[in-house]
């Protein structure tokens, strides 16, 4: 296909300067290219720019409006969201090549399969792979939800597939990664407790036990070896975390 797609590519970003290169170069198809920082104090800016990127300085709003806030500000109704750690395969570029080369698709949006590297292994099973994700749509008619964690892309009608992966390429420590759980336990807790949700004894066993059996059992991960029960252990833990959380704030009204 002649010259570039009529997509904007559109990442947020903090203090990603040790990715965002790599993120950028990996959609050349893309007509635009759209970085929303919050404020990074390292040369994410800079680097971004070096590769073409329009930036825009924005405060941190949470996941779902940060990311909202970027496709607004696209030039292209047909936006592409990806994060500073991920890169679109070549299969992947293909087939978004291929999807525009008919003319604009049929669907609002679309999901793509999404592999996880964990502990220095592309995971292949369990939460760690396809890892469907919904990132290229029509923002006229598809938007991100305002959940400040675990945001989702609401469409209106079917969400399609596009073949080929969208490479995760996190180099997380344990430490970080468990960090950034706990963090993220603490939001969805919040949320929950927000929205009317109780938390509960039951929910703090049953959780973590049914998201261990799910994904490690039936959805095969330990065929992914150390990497994959690491990966699907703190997950289950995570879980725990969550209703744990949301049971303290029942009982006290404050983070615990």
């Amino acid at each position: 296909m002649p010259g570039p797609i009529p997509i904007s590519l559109v990442v947020i970003t903090r203090d990603a300067q040790d990715d965002i290169a790599e993120c950028l170069a990996s959609t050349p198809f893309a007509a635009e290219t759209l970085v929303v920082d919050s404020g990074s104090a390292d040369h994410t800016v800079e680097i971004a720019r070096r590769s073409g990127a329009r930036v825009l300085s924005h405060p941190w709003q949470g996941f779902g409006p940060q990311k909202q806030y970027g496709v607004r500000m696209a030039v292209n109704d047909w936006v592409l969201c990806l994060d500073a750690d991920e890169r679109v395969s070549p299969e992947l570029a293909r087939s978004v090549e291929a999807m525009f080369s008919a003319g604009e698709p049929p669907l609002a949006a679309y999901a793509v399969a999404r592999r996880n590297r964990f502990l220095g292994r592309w995971l292949a099973h369990g939460e760690g792979y396809p890892d469907l994700t919904t990132r290229l749509f029509d923002r006229r008619r598809a938007r991100w939800s305002d959940d400040p964690v675990h945001e989702r892309v609401i469409a209106s009608g079917r969400v399609g597939r596009v073949e080929g992966d969208l490479m995760h390429a996190s180099a997380e420590s344990i430490e970080r990664y468990v960090a950034k759980q706990n963090r993220y336990t603490t939001l969805q807790a919040d949320m929950l407790h927000a929205r009317g949700k109780r938390g509960s004894a039951l929910a703090m066993a049953a959780a973590p036990v049914a998201r261990f059996l799910r994904f490690y059992v039936f959805r095969l991960g330990f065929l992914d070896g150390a990497a994959g029960f690491a990966h699907i252990a703190i997950g289950a833990f995570a879980s725990f975390l969550k209703h744990a959380k949301l049971r303290a704030l029942d009982q006290t009204g404050r983070r615990p």
